[in-house]
């Protein structure tokens, strides 16, 4: 007899992952590409959200790649929060986070930057990270501080443009906030064993965004987690997700982070599953989780 998944026990987390569950089969990976994007539009749009009042949004072009400003009806500073979605590199818009973005730059009081990089399988990398990276140069070069926030695999790209913008010795970058990220860690030990079979995401599904990525294995760019040094990177906040075979790879950053001299901001939410951001207006746990990441990007964005 095969050991039950671990799952959390808090009545909101549990009554999302069953409407998850309605939305997006726990087997999607399976289905074809169009088919995965199809059940994640509807996910999130299951999940949609009114916009913070007087938010004012508009879609644009930056090198011909597609972004999303948002402006909150108060603006305290000038900088800039670039947002990186999350989906795996497979699935995901500028309208699958629209409702995150507008909350984040309204608690914040900033201008955010959402980015539609190119997915896979029809893009593979490095474009997903050479996107953002043109965003963010082109903020920067405007003399703008920039808080990096990405979930997910945008979370991978956040850490990476962290790493990339140290490499060309560009300044600016004043935060960096990672909300379960995916690092490059061993799919053979800890949290990848431990919650190998977690509700939301898989270990299994992280190998198959993994292989179609095809982003080079050791790269540092594509997995943080095996840069040589991270000393000199912006300051970070982490939040992970207990039941997620992903947990393991933000514990293991934090903790790097902070051996080699860089303020690090961790936390580990106890009754979250992957994803648990479209949850943040149903459970108590992920609204905690939210406010959390919130305040930990406005404290950024007002240094």
């Amino acid at each position: 007899m095969s050991a039950q998944p671990p799952i959390p026990t808090e009545r909101g987390i549990l009554q999302f992952l069953a409407i998850c569950d309605s939305f997006y089969p726990p087997d999607a990976v399976q289905a074809s590409i169009e088919q995965q994007r199809h059940w994640y539009d509807a996910l999130c749009a299951r999940f949609d959200r009114p916009l913070p009042p007087e938010m004012i949004f508009a879609d644009g072009m930056l090198q011909r790649i597609p972004i999303r400003r948002y402006r909150p009806r108060k603006i305290s500073t000038r900088t800039i929060l670039l947002y990186l979605h999350g989906g795996g590199f497979v699935v995901g818009s500028l309208e699958s986070h629209h409702a995150i973005c507008a909350e984040i730059a309204d608690f914040a009081g900033a201008e955010l930057v959402s980015v539609d990089y190119r997915l896979a399988p029809e893009y593979r990398w490095p474009a997903q990270t050479d996107d953002g990276f043109t965003v963010l140069k082109h903020l920067l070069s405007a003399n703008s501080k920039v808080v990096l926030i990405g979930d997910s695999a945008g979370a991978n790209l956040a850490a990476g443009l962290a790493l990339r913008a140290r490499v060309e010795g560009l300044s600016g970058v004043v935060g960096q906030v990672l909300i379960y990220p995916a690092l490059g860690g061993d799919l053979t030990a800890g949290s990848y064993v431990e919650m190998a079979a977690a509700p939301g995401l898989t270990t299994a599904d992280v190998a198959y965004y993994r292989e179609i990525l095809q982003a080079p294995a050791g790269n540092e760019i594509a997995e943080p987690l095996q840069a040589a040094s991270l000393a000199g990177l912006p300051p970070a906040f982490i939040t992970v997700a207990h039941f997620d075979p992903l947990r393991d790879d933000g514990r293991h950053y934090a903790a790097r982070l902070t051996a080699e001299g860089v303020d690090v901001w961790f936390r580990e939410e106890p009754q979250m599953v992957h994803a648990w951001l479209r949850a943040r207006h149903m459970s108590d746990g992920a609204r905690d989780g939210f406010r959390a990441v919130c305040e930990a990007i406005r404290c950024f964005a007002q240094t």
